[in-house]
């Protein structure tokens, strides 16, 4: 690979946490950055241009280094397109072959590639899912744990099966199991195309999964066929989604192995409980590190990186505070404070993932940290599901030593506390509260309205924030005009630029 990488990016949507994060982790190293034109892209349920996507990928396959892509966003359209598009899978294996001509074209490429198993939507979305989740979500769920059951226990689950088969239209059920059937099988080619050379490395990750349920049935088949194929060393089946193109740049771009050495926030941290994983906290961070290429260090003197782990005291839950499962004696948030500020004090590189409740930053947490240089941060994250916040923490951490670019890692750093913090914990709850009973799905015509509160919210925070925490580091901040990625409160966007300040003198001289 060249000193300054160029490094192809095909991402599951245009959301900043899927395409500005990863591309902002890489420019952070001084890699160069391509992706598609905007308009190819998917942009929420409507899908990407197929035919552009791979007409622009074999353009600029012969020049790059690197390429990492959404299997979803290349074959179908996107992450969220793939679990509503009705394209056979002949069509999707047919533009999967893209990936064998780019490799054809530039034998050196090294292709990362990331699937998502189909999720088992945890609210009965009518847009992010089939239209006919929004009546039927909870028959559908029922069935897919039954099911799932059934092919573990045996016949003693039979009568659970057919009741929760017989809850559902069979027109309804036979389109939902046949989408997931169409992406397993892409999956599986992709398996193939592991086992063949064409791909570097291949992630398929669990998007709101449980124990039990249809993406654990798929898991199951997608890792049996692994083990035929002997793919494990290049392979990482585990709960994420959004979060994987971070992983996987950093796994690219720092290819040798990192350690990281993990603090919990309690001393049973890893074994914590969460809600949209399978498994407790410590194997989902296991998991993550392995997906990045970075294994668990023995101590932190030997540690590339301090991977700090906000958990629940036993458990996530959705709102805070929580003092049943989250905010217990089962850990001690001030101690753990005080091993960030030792770690910051020693010159260690420090990436905090706050996984304590999903879908933002624990505010007390938060209030606690203000006291420390958060500046000087390798990392940071807090964002949706605990598989999400983990992902991007640890690229962060795994690509600290090869930071060039002080004020690209100050954006990228920065613009994760504004949006996993400041918005996610703080203000879109209080825009919720200004809004007439808004649907979680679609604002509709309060979309505006929020926007307009959303600016008045956030804007000042975001100058207050910088000025508290980042003033003092010979760079400048400019702010746009906050928005919504989508007609829901859940994505905002806050577009950010930082720069030194003696490139802003120049740029003011010049104008």
């Amino acid at each position: 690979m060249s000193a300054s990488p160029r490094l192809l990016l095909i991402p599951p949507d245009t959301r900043p946490p899927t395409l500005d994060l990863p591309a902002g982790l890489a420019r952070m190293t001084g890699a160069e950055v391509r992706v598609p034109p905007t308009e190819a892209l998917p942009h929420f349920f409507t899908p990407g241009d197929t035919d552009r996507l791979r007409e622009w990928l074999l353009d600029e396959a012969g020049h790059a280094d690197v390429l990492v892509v959404c299997l979803e966003t290349l074959c179908l359209g996107g992450m969220i397109p793939a679990r509503r598009v009705s394209d056979p899978l002949d069509l999707a294996l047919e533009r999967l072959g893209a990936l064998r001509e780019a490799r054809r074209l530039n034998p050196g490429l090294r292709v990362s590639a990331f699937g998502v198993i189909v999720r088992v939507a945890h609210d009965n979305d009518p847009h992010e899912e089939k239209p006919y989740y929004g009546e039927w979500g909870r028959e559908l769920r029922a069935y897919s744990g039954a099911f799932d059951r059934h092919a573990r226990h045996g016949e003693g689950e039979r009568a659970a099966l057919e009741a929760a088969r017989s809850a559902v239209p069979a027109d309804v059920l036979a389109d939902w199991v046949g989408t997931r059937e169409r992406n397993r099988a892409l999956h599986l080619a992709a398996l193939d195309l592991l086992a063949q050379g064409t791909l570097t490395h291949l992630c398929l990750t669990l998007d709101d999964t449980t124990p039990y349920g249809l993406a654990a049935l798929d898991r199951r088949m997608l890792e049996a066929r692994a083990d035929e194929l002997g793919v494990w060393d290049r392979l990482d089946v585990y709960p994420g989604a959004d979060e994987v193109p971070c992983a996987l740049v950093a796994r690219a771009l720092r290819p040798e192995r990192a350690r990281a050495w993990v603090r919990y926030s309690g001393t049973l941290g890893a074994g914590a409980e969460l809600l949209y994983e399978d498994r407790p906290a410590g194997e989902l961070v296991r998991a993550h590190l392995r997906a990045a290429g970075c294994v668990p260090a023995d101590s932190p003197a030997e540690a590339d990186f301090i991977l700090a782990v906000n958990t629940p005291g036993t458990r996530q839950a959705s709102f805070q505070p929580d003092f049943t499962g989250v905010d217990t004696p089962h850990r001690h948030l001030p101690a753990f404070v005080d091993g960030l500020r030792d770690d910051l004090a020693a010159g260690r590189a420090v990436s905090l993932a706050d996984i304590a409740y999903p879908n933002g930053a624990e505010r007390r947490l938060w209030t606690l940290i203000q006291d420390l240089p958060l500046a000087r941060l390798a990392g940071y994250g807090a964002w949706n599901t605990a598989g999400n916040t983990l992902g991007s923490a640890v690229a962060f951490g795994k690509l600290a030593p090869l930071v060039g670019d002080r004020a690209a890692h100050t954006e990228a750093l920065f613009s994760r506390m504004v949006d996993d913090a400041l918005y996610q914990a703080f203000a879109r709850t209080e825009i919720r509260a200004r809004l007439d009973n808004p649907s979680p799905f679609d604002l509709g015509e309060q979309r505006d309205a929020a926007e307009a509160h959303l600016r008045e919210i956030v804007t000042p925070r975001v100058r207050a924030l910088w000025e508290r925490h980042f003033a003092g580091t010979g760079l400048s901040l400019e702010v746009g005009e906050a928005h919504l990625a989508w007609p829901r409160l859940f994505t905002g966007v806050f577009p950010l630029s930082v720069r030194a300040a003696e490139e802003q003198d120049w740029a003011v001289r010049e104008g």
